[in-house]
């Protein structure tokens, strides 16, 4: 045999080796990492793998420094790594390792400090596959600061303000390609901006930037800011592009009832769930009273869900299309709590073409910010909480006497017709004599 036959025998044999080998490693590595997304957010950090089939994984952490490793048995990355981590505050690099044998891939996460961890699978679901899920939590879960008010000063409302979904989850998906959470934290940023600007109102945004927080989370912050009113932001969808409209859904009392009996259950633990009278409900051993008083408080915030709505269904009429006119009641994660009032408003359906291009037009999104605004004005000017500037700034009343029009009594008071109108849930400028007015506050 010749040294060009040998050579080229060798070459042969070399490359039906690597062929071979990527092969049966392609066989043994029966699934695959083919995606790697990292979601910042100012408490936590989530990572989600995507992956061809169901996890099979094992991790552990080391410190000095501080790593978390994952192993993924029988699976392939076929991501790139480099830069994945380049705008997140917790993670400084993603890498790989040598993994316990060649058909696995060991991750490594370089962490800044020490987090708690929580690592679940997730099934198939809509537009994502199989996922496994890595939440990084601060270890003091710092939330934004909440002011509180001097002892004589008279306080603001606080209106805790949810733009639904985030992160990895991006809600419903429009035919155009809107993300549904883009459109919820649009509108959101623009009616915490109308609350922040009116005396006696503040916002806490639950969410401010494209990030993921769960449904318990949500009630557990605006409990920590302390709100007086929840509302979620959404858009709706339906498998038909023709279903249209806003809507507005409070807790149903099947789901309230439900959480009633849990709570009261768990009334040693979970008092401050019951407003304030939840000392009271602890510290009692009359089950009874107990039971009675956690019922008053969620009949209360019941039916002031209900009173809301009703305001937000009024204002939504004049800027868009209703799909519902009446609050409906459904069971609902983020509407629970006992203690506060909450809403969930449909902005519209993102399946309907021409609403999907409302829900994208600045101008529309701020028409609706604008009509839930006003019904928060509206709600809080007649059930204001005590201690709060609004309870101590009620509405004049004006009898509207011969000869005078909206615009004569606006000018009066300095206000505008618009919120004139929208104070006295008004659809045109006609009134009449002997006709009851409130007055609003001077713009």
């Amino acid at each position: 045999m010749t040294r060009g036959v040998i050579s080229r025998y060798l070459s042969t044999l070399i490359f039906l080796y690597l062929v071979l080998g990527k092969s049966i490693y392609a066989a043994q590595a029966n699934n695959s990492i083919d995606g790697i997304r990292v979601w910042p957010a100012p408490e936590n950090t989530r990572l989600v793998f995507d992956l061809k089939k169901t996890p099979d994984y094992s991790y552990f952490s080391l410190s000095n420094p501080q790593r978390l490793v994952i192993d993924f048995q029988a699976t392939q990355n076929l991501v790139n790594l480099q830069a994945l981590a380049k705008n997140d505050k917790r993670i400084t690099t993603i890498r790989t390792s040598k993994a316990k044998n060649k058909t696995s891939t060991r991750l490594v996460l370089e962490l800044r400090d020490k987090y708690n961890l929580n690592v679940f699978p997730l099934a198939p679901a809509g537009q994502y596959g199989n996922r496994l899920v890595i939440d990084l939590f601060d270890q003091d879960r710092v939330t934004q600061s909440v002011q509180t008010a001097k002892k004589n000063d008279k306080r603001d409302i606080v209106v805790a303000i949810v733009a639904g979904h985030g992160g990895e989850d991006p809600g419903s998906i429009g035919a155009k390609g809107t993300y549904e959470k883009h459109v919820t934290l649009n509108i959101a940023k623009k009616l915490a901006a109308l609350i922040d600007k009116q005396k006696g109102l503040k916002s806490a945004m639950i969410r401010t930037g494209d990030y993921y927080v769960n449904h318990n989370r949500k009630t557990t912050l605006a409990r920590k800011h302390k709100a007086d009113l929840l509302i979620s932001i959404h858009a709706d969808a339906f498998t038909s592009s023709k279903p249209h409209g806003a809507s507005v859904l409070v807790q149903s009392t099947r789901r309230a009832n439900s959480e009633f009996t849990r709570w009261i259950a768990n009334r040693q633990k979970e008092s401050e769930l019951l407003g304030g009278a939840g000392d009271t409900i602890k510290k009692t051993k009359d089950k009874n009273l107990a039971i009675t008083l956690a019922d008053m408080k969620k009949e209360y915030t019941m039916a002031s869900s209900y009173e809301f709505a009703e305001h937000v269904i009024s204002q939504l009429k004049k800027v868009t299309k209703l799909h519902k006119k009446k609050p409906e009641g459904l069971s609902l994660a983020v509407l629970k709590s006992s203690d506060i009032p909450s809403v969930l408003i449909e902005t519209g359906f993102i399946s309907n073409p021409r609403e999907e291009k409302n829900l994208n037009s600045s101008a529309h999104q701020q028409k609706l910010a604008n009509a839930i605004f006003n019904s928060v004005d509206n709600y809080f000017a007649n059930n204001a909480p005590d201690g709060t500037y609004y309870a101590s700034v009620s509405y004049k009343k004006h009898k509207v006497s011969r000869g005078e029009s909206l615009s004569v009594v606006a000018h009066r008071y300095n206000v505008t017709v618009g919120k004139l109108k929208a104070v006295n849930n008004l659809n045109s400028n006609v009134v009449r004599i002997g006709q009851t007015l409130k007055i609003p506050r001077a713009d």
